[in-house]
């Protein structure tokens, strides 16, 4: 078997495993998040994922996902402790924890991340309604419609 047939069958194998945890204690927006991350994970020059235990991996990339979107927080929802995950995969809290913060430096995840945020936490970004005009930062809501328009056209343009 090559090398890309074993990371494709790893990468399914997590996206599986990761996908019926998020069907049983989460959402479809992790669900989505779980397999966009796993897939970015593959492409990796050295995929991670390929030694080690495959339900370290998939326990920690909800654990990566979870903490930056405060999922362990009682106050959002959905809410689970971190605990949850390792039982569920039959693993070791503490190396998932340090698996997952691998996964989070590797792909330089933070809060209100514009590529791993779950839907929730991107509308409740506080710099969302924020743009830069000239020298001031401004809330686009604050302004006439047609400005906000181009504003948020200009802020789209400049992500892509």
């Amino acid at each position: 078997m090559s090398d890309k047939d074993i990371i494709e069958q790893r990468m399914q194998k997590l996206i599986t495993m990761t996908a019926g945890f998020c069907d049983a204690y989460v959402d479809d927006d992790y669900k989505q998040l779980c397999e966009k991350l796993t897939r970015k994970m593959s492409r990796k020059r050295n995929v991670p994922f390929l030694s080690g235990r495959i339900e370290i991996w998939a326990a920690a990339i909800i654990h990566a996902l979870g903490s930056i979107n405060f999922l362990f927080d009682p106050n959002f929802k959905p809410y689970l402790g971190a605990a949850d995950i390792s039982d569920y995969f039959g693993t070791s809290k503490s190396t998932v924890s340090q698996k997952a913060k691998v996964i989070r430096d590797m792909f330089k995840m933070g809060y209100w991340d514009n590529e791993f945020s779950t839907t929730h936490m991107q509308k409740s970004n506080p710099a969302s309604n924020l743009v830069m005009a000239g020298d001031m930062i401004l809330d686009v809501r604050s302004l006439p419609p047609d400005i906000q328009e181009a504003l948020i056209r200009q802020k789209k343009d400049r992500k892509t």
